[in-house]
């Protein structure tokens, strides 16, 4: 009986202490971040970005990364190199021959002029893989079909059509990039290639050699679009030149090369060639390795993270808020700390290739703080 009372007291005490208000939680108030001081020491210009924490810049241990993971990769390279290179020569000795004797073909049609393979030869190869496949990428974006591509779209709602005006103007001024200047700038670099001397035509190099180029032109590609990008970042120059790439905040494969003249030159049209020119490519190894460039800038400025891609997330904040992530493969970015802002998005974290068909914005979604600040840099960008 006693237990009982104490039970209908307890009873009578919760109802109590259920019955006074509680009171109203405090709103939750999102903290002022200053970016000021870090992207003075970047050196470029503050766009005020929403996303951006301070911290402490650590040249060393972003190299200290680096270092580890390329040499984990030398490891296991090492540790594979002989299996490697059997099924290399092995893959070479079956197809070398057929490649060989498909490369005499066509010097059979198209003759051994260095003159003509190298200046129209290689403007026939960058113009035909530019418009092949960023015609299909202008396909998605003027007709929006089909829709269930629209799910791996980075920035959701932007050229969804496309406004049909901006894109002639981008067509147009691609197309005298691509002549005007591409033409002049081809022959400048024939003319540097016979002064340096390249090896002869008919003859394809090796396998293995063609390999060792292609990684030699990925690494100085890296180097001399990070810095000449980074250069023409700088706020005595950005406006006569670059400017007009960044009128694309939410960029369109075509406009890779929606550029300034001087900035075609210095910033896409050198850097790829700088590796040739070092390592005395052959030409056929030059069209290879300006078609991989290619690809991979279209992809960089298609505004879609597709499945089985390399992921353009890091280019496409680029364009976004212009003063993070000036490279190529991110490596200079994380070693100068160029990419600070860009690792505190969920845009870093999903930038991965994407191994299933799931699309990056529903296996990492965002959360709606994020949602958010979204929207005010999209509004922001349009401001300026």
């Amino acid at each position: 009986m006693k237990n009982k009372r104490w039970g209908i007291g307890l009873i009578m005490f919760g109802e109590r202490q259920a019955e006074e208000p509680s009171p109203p939680p405090e709103p939750l108030k999102e903290p002022k971040i200053d970016t000021t001081e870090t992207t003075r020491a970047l050196g470029v210009e503050n766009y005020e970005n929403p996303f951006y924490k301070d911290q402490p810049s650590s040249i060393l241990s972003s190299l200290g990364s680096v270092l580890v993971v390329i040499g984990t990769a030398l490891v296991i390279f090492a540790a594979a190199r002989n299996t490697i290179t059997w099924h290399a020569q092995k893959f070479w000795g079956a197809s070398g021959d057929f490649w060989q004797a498909q490369w005499d073909k066509f010097l059979d049609v198209a003759g051994e002029d260095p003159t003509y393979l190298w200046v129209f030869g290689s403007t026939a190869i960058t113009f035909g893989v530019y418009w092949l496949f960023g015609g299909i990428y202008t396909f998605l974006d003027v007709t929006n079909m089909p829709k269930v591509i629209r799910r791996y779209k980075i920035q959701p709602g932007t050229n969804e059509p496309v406004d049909r005006t901006k894109l002639m103007k981008v067509i147009w001024c691609v197309l005298l990039n691509q002549i005007a200047v591409g033409i002049p700038s081809s022959y400048l670099m024939y003319y540097s290639m016979k002064w340096r001397g390249f090896p002869g035509i008919r003859e394809l190099p090796t396998f293995h050699w063609v390999l060792y180029e292609l990684a030699i032109h990925i690494l100085v590609e890296e180097a001399a679009f990070y810095y000449s990008h980074r250069f023409l970042h700088s706020k005595h120059i950005y406006k006569y030149i670059h400017k007009q790439h960044h009128e694309w905040t939410a960029p369109i494969a075509v406009t890779a090369i929606y550029c300034h003249p001087v900035e075609h030159i210095f910033s896409n049209l050198v850097p790829p060639f700088l590796g040739v020119f070092i390592m005395g490519s052959h030409v056929a190894t030059a069209w290879l390795w300006f078609t991989l460039a290619i690809l991979s800038t279209l992809n960089a400025h298609s505004g879609y993270h597709l499945p089985f891609f390399p992921s353009p997330e890091a280019h496409d904040f680029h364009h976004l808020k212009f003063n993070n992530c000036f490279g190529v493969l991110g490596v200079l970015d994380r070693i100068h700390g160029t990419d600070a802002a860009f690792r505190q998005t969920r845009a870093y974290l999903r930038h991965i290739m994407m191994l299933s068909f799931i699309p990056p914005r529903v296996a990492i979604p965002d959360t709606q703080l994020t949602k958010m600040k979204y929207w005010k840099m999209q509004h922001e960008s349009k401001q300026q």
